[in-house]
C-alpha cells in the first residue's frame, strides 16, 4: 500500500506550527487533517481513524498530548502515536520512551521534539507505518 493513502491527525493549538508540520507532511506524500487542540482531536477521533497522529504535548493544558495519546490508544490500541513537543526546551522536562517508566504511563510510541527534519520525521513516520 502506497504512503498516499495514510491519513495522519495532526493536533496542535499553535497555528503557525500546525501549518508547517502539515505542510511538511503532505510534502512527504501523506494525507492529513488537523485539529487545533485537544478537544477538537478527540472529536475528530470519534469520526475517523487515522493510521497515524501527531500529538503537541501542551495544548489546553501541560499534558493535554498524554490525555490525547491514552484517549486515543484505548480507542485504536494500534495506530502509532507520535508526540511533538517544545517542552524541553521550555521546561527542561524530557521523557525517555525507552524508560519503562515513561513508557507506561506516556501513551505514545515516540517522543520527538519541535523543530524536527523534514527527513527524520519522514524516517519515523515510515518506520512506525512499517512502510
Amino acid at each position: 500500500m502506497s504512503n498516499q493513502k495514510k491519513l495522519i491527525l495532526i493536533a496542535d493549538d499553535d497555528a503557525d506550527y500546525l501549518f508547517q508540520l502539515e505542510s511538511m507532511v503532505k510534502t512527504l506524500g501523506f494525507e492529513v487533517i488537523t485539529a487545533d487542540g485537544q478537544q477538537n482531536a478527540e472529536q475528530l477521533l470519534e469520526k475517523v481513524k487515522p493510521d497515524l497522529a501527531i500529538f503537541d504535548l501542551m495544548m489546553e493544558t501541560e499534558d493535554s498530548g498524554f490525555l490525547l495519546a491514552y484517549k486515543a490508544r484505548k480507542k485504536y490500541p494500534e495506530m502509532p502515536i507520535i508526540i511533538a513537543s517544545a517542552a524541553t526546551a521550555e521546561t527542561g522536562y524530557s521523557f525517555d520512551m525507552h524508560n519503562n517508566h515513561d513508557s507506561d504511563w506516556i501513551k505514545a510510541d515516540l517522543y520527538l521534539e519541535k523543530g524536527i527534519r523534514s527527513d527524520q520525521l519522514h524516517r519515523e513516520i515510515n518506520k512506525l507505518l512499517k512502510l
